[in-house]
């Protein structure tokens, strides 16, 4: 007679359940139990024939009571391929359990070493005599040391050649001179020093009549000349606080057309020329405050014209280079121009107010620049030492072509540009 499948694993629970040689007597309702797992409706609806008795038969019932079937039954041969798939066996780790240990000390020393070394911006904190004074952020000195080596091997930014403090006119009297570098200043807001450099030559050579005044100087000569031969006499600018009294708005603002907002800038230099005449004897104010008391001078210009003009180096001039390099470099967390020279003041030596514009600046319009940063291009690149540095660029090297400056125009300013 054929056996069903069901009676195979209820005669394998009934071998599970008996232990090998025990014998004793069994009660009526244990036999009865264990014979019930020999019943199960077969396929073609008959009931299979009960298993004979065997003297194996001695388990206790206590354990079909405590263990569920399926768990001592084998499941089927699909599910167990699944399970298997499913559940990969664990890998056991051959290594010592002491050189694990050793592993997580050395990555627990690496991880406080690399703390240490994150540089933080600079912060106010409070010293033993319980004032509170600002520390310097870390590594700035050598970040400064770097840039400044990387900007003296190679001047060729706009501002080294016509930044606002070298479009004075070498001729003029050193009055005439202070007064040139406010006005490139006022002009330079919003324009870049190329243009900048243009509309201050116009100035030198068109403004009033365009008639100036032959002046005896030996101020300009070319190395090259011959010392023998006699200085040639040499036109002043044009560009006085008398003339631009004299001159018209319209054709004052003709000359500055190229500048941004070159209205308003005609109205802040006509207003600031009348002030300048009355109220200081025609000269600009040898103070940052009273410079900034002159429409259209700010901060920015007050202490950058105060250190071209007066050689008084009594703040920095923080311009949108200076705010976002800083920035970039994560010396300080500032929004605005005027936080930022704030911020600098209180922990940068004041030997360094003068420079450190011009420094950056000249990095700004060179490699760090606002749209298209060239990395590559600066020597903090791969020293870990700049914050925002994009890694993987590649240095750019651009061909520097030199203008040669307007014979015609003597007393002009040289100007560098870039080629593409």
């Amino acid at each position: 007679m054929r056996t069903s499948r069901a009676s195979k694993q209820s005669e394998k629970v009934l071998q599970a359940l008996s232990p090998p040689v025990r014998r004793q007597t069994r009660s009526s309702s244990n036999i009865n139990a264990l014979r019930s797992f020999a019943y199960s409706g077969g396929s073609n609806g008959h009931v299979e024939p009960k298993l004979p008795a065997s003297d194996d038969d001695t388990s206790s019932l206590s354990s079909v009571n405590t263990v569920d079937i399926e768990d001592i039954m084998e499941p089927p041969a699909k599910r167990q391929k699944n399970k298997v798939n499913s559940s990969p066996p664990r890998r056991t780790s051959s290594r010592p359990p002491a050189r694990v240990t050793d592993r997580t000390a050395e990555k627990s020393v690496k991880t406080e070493t690399v703390q240490k070394a994150r540089r933080v911006p600079a912060r106010k904190i409070k010293d033993e005599d319980g004032a509170f004074k600002v520390e310097p952020p870390s590594n700035w000195d050598t970040m400064y040391s770097i840039v400044k080596k990387m900007r003296e091997a190679n001047p060729t930014a706009p501002v080294d050649t016509m930044g606002c403090a070298e479009l004075y006119w070498r001729a003029s009297s050193p009055r005439d001179r202070r007064f040139q570098t406010l006005i490139a200043l006022m002009l330079s807001s919003q324009t870049k020093d190329t243009v900048t450099a243009v509309a201050m030559q116009r100035l030198h050579t068109e403004l009033g009549n365009g008639e100036a005044p032959l002046v005896e100087t030996s101020v300009i000569k070319k190395e090259t000349e011959d010392p023998s031969e006699p200085v040639k006499p040499l036109k002043d600018s044009t560009l006085n606080l008398e003339n631009i009294l004299a001159v018209s708005p319209e054709r004052l603002n003709e000359l500055i057309r190229t500048v941004g907002f070159h209205n308003n800038k005609t109205k802040y230099i006509k207003a600031a020329a009348v002030i300048l005449r009355d109220q200081y004897h025609g000269d600009i104010p040898d103070t940052a405050d009273e410079l900034m008391k002159l429409p259209g001078v700010g901060p920015k210009m007050a202490y950058l014209c105060m250190s071209a003009a007066w050689g008084k180096h009594e703040g920095i001039g923080v311009d949108v280079h200076v705010h976002r390099i800083t920035n970039l470099w994560g010396w300080h967390k500032t929004k605005t121009p005027e936080e930022t020279r704030k911020a600098l003041e209180s922990w940068l030596p004041k030997d360094k107010w003068h420079e450190i514009n011009k420094l950056l600046v000249g990095l700004g319009q060179t490699a760090c620049l606002p749209v298209g940063r060239k990395c590559g291009n600066c020597d903090l690149a791969g020293t870990k030492l700049c914050k925002s540095e994009i890694k993987g660029l590649v240095p750019n090297k651009k061909n520097l072509t030199t203008v040669p400056k307007d014979e015609s125009v003597e007393g002009g300013v040289e100007i560098k540009i870039e080629g593409e």
